[in-house]
């Protein structure tokens, strides 16, 4: 079957636009945030797979997904080296691959199948996005609980895009970057339709998306938070005795031991002595709390029944920890070596850096901290859609994103989990504390602006009256039900183009070239009669 769209790169030209696809799509993210080249990214990657072949399809997409990842996640090689940077890119960009040959596959068969100007204008982009999106949905969710970073959507938290983010959630910000960028190449390749029509209609497309108001975050009151960023030394490679993290947060905590607050927040691991277990590190948490007459939220590493868990703790004055919750979406390979004596076999010193193995919680993520609900999120936590939906079905009105950025540097690591927290605000209508060890700490407003913050890699603390959110975004109300959807009619299009321009195979005869006989003719017309 001849590609119903023809190919306008060769392979060669399509593999270095795949190339330089990488970089660009990158950039678009933070910390460079030029987020308008994450369009061009999109733009040049679904160019460069227009009209291929299967094969060159994979291979495009391949070199499309192991350019971007290469830049992206480069961070994973500060002190690991480059062997799980380059799994990680390379594992990434299979998967990248994957969902290319899909959409060349839509390119190929949903012109073919509805071959008018509508189905290739108004369905083709929103097949094209679902798959897209159907791609993304797949990374996030397998193997090992996923890994849902570099997704389109978290490219855009300082764009005039992110408030979409309430509506649609990080999928349904993806599926309409994606759409608007496929819309815009196929009015460029429409070329039987007037080109004043295919401007408006592009023109048109990006204007109604920005139109969308800011949902309405509506808030109800304050709480005064104060988050303390210790600035200790929390790298796995840092050499520290311990509670040395803990000592940083004690002394930063004691700068603002007469504020008045509500509720003081720790980061992630910040109490490298578990208070649950030692009892110095009770005493100190529990003389602090005290003296601030304020419940404290304290990252720390527990052991119970055998297992190790990431966990955050809320420990009241006097009482100590009155409730807990365990991160549910540990790292595989940072936190836990899924399927250890596999993957030990391909790099054993590596696997054997990693000396224990995180288990995920089950507990529920909310914490009710004197009448306040705060939905508690443990570092990687903050890029599962599953985990803010069930925040909110806890009756969260501020979210506490915990974290220790502290084993990736000044690299690009911690302000991608910064634009990720920032878009988790505006997407639940939530003010957000975001709160880590070495930084990059801010409180954000449910409109993601800034409220306070903390300069990387400087010991401080951030005391700010946080309104409580109140909204139920329509993000947060229909959940994943949004990616389902778009991915849902995505794929099932492509299935009934597939079905719709696959040759009908001749009969037997029609075959043999030979006409069916006279006697068999009627022998039907008497069985039907």
């Amino acid at each position: 079957m001849s590609p119903a769209v023809r190919a306008p790169l060769p392979l060669w030209l399509a593999l270095v636009v795949a190339a330089g696809a990488g970089p660009v799509l990158d950039a678009g993210f933070p910390d460079r945030d030029w987020w308008p080249l994450a369009f061009v990214g999109v733009g040049m990657i679904l160019w460069s797979l227009r009209g291929r072949s299967t094969r060159s399809s994979l291979l495009v997409g391949f070199v499309a997904g192991v350019s971007f990842y290469l830049f992206h996640v480069q961070w994973t090689a500060l002190y690991l080296g480059p062997v799980p940077w380059i799994a990680l890119s390379v594992l990434e960009a299979l998967f990248f691959a994957l969902g290319s040959l899909l959409i060349t596959l839509a390119y190929r068969w949903v012109p073919a199948a509805w071959p008018s100007k509508v189905g290739r204008l108004g369905l083709l982009p929103v097949v094209v996005a679902g798959l897209w999106t159907a791609r993304e949905y797949l990374v996030g969710n397998w193997p090992y609980g996923g890994f849902s970073w570099g997704r389109v959507a978290e490219s855009q938290s300082q764009s005039p895009f992110a408030p979409l983010v309430a509506w649609f959630g990080m999928s349904g910000l993806t599926f309409v970057i994606v759409w608007l960028v496929a819309l815009v190449l196929e009015c460029a390749f429409t070329v039987d339709v007037r080109r004043a029509w295919r401007v408006s209609i592009a023109v048109g497309a990006i204007a109604l998306v920005l139109v969308i108001p800011a949902w309405p975050a509506t808030t109800h009151g304050t709480t005064r938070i104060a988050a303390v960023q210790g600035n200790g030394p929390a790298g796995y490679f840092d050499d520290a005795a311990p509670g040395d993290v803990m000592a940083t947060q004690v002394a930063a905590t004691e700068k603002i031991i007469d504020e008045k607050a509500d509720m003081v927040v720790w980061p992630e691991g910040a109490a490298d002595i578990d208070p649950t277990r030692d009892q110095d590190s009770a005493n100190t948490i529990d003389d602090l709390a005290t003296r601030m007459n304020a419940p404290f939220v304290v990252g720390t590493i527990t052991y119970r029944n055998r297992e190790y868990f990431n966990t955050s703790l809320l420990w009241e004055p006097g009482k100590g920890v009155t409730d807990y919750y365990d991160k549910k979406h540990p790292v595989p390979f940072g936190e836990y070596v899924p399927d250890r004596p596999f993957w030990r076999m391909f790099a054993p010193t590596l696997i054997d850096l990693i000396g224990r193995d995180y288990t995920p919680g089950t507990r529920d993520n909310v914490f009710d901290i004197n009448g306040v609900k705060a939905g508690i999120s443990i570092c990687f936590d903050i890029v599962d859609d599953q985990l803010l939906t069930d925040m909110m079905n806890g009756g969260a009105q501020v979210i506490l994103a915990q974290t220790n950025n502290a084993d990736f540097g000044r690299t690009d690591e911690n302000m991608q989990q910064l634009a990720i927290a920032r878009l988790r605000a505006i997407e639940a209508g939530r003010s957000l504390v975001n709160i880590s060890t070495v930084g990059s700490s801010q409180i954000i407003d449910p409109s993601g602006g800034t409220i306070a913050s903390i300069p990387a890699y400087q010991s401080g603390s951030m005391i700010s009256d946080v309104p409580l959110g109140t909204t139920t975004t329509p993000a947060t109300l229909l959940s994943r039900g949004i990616e389902l959807l778009v991915s849902g009619v995505g794929l099932a299009a492509l299935v009934i183009a597939f079905f719709a321009v696959r040759p009908v195979r001749p009969s037997r005869a029609s075959r043999s070239g030979r006409a069916e006989p006279a006697q068999d003719k009627e022998k039907a017309a008497s069985h039907s009669v």
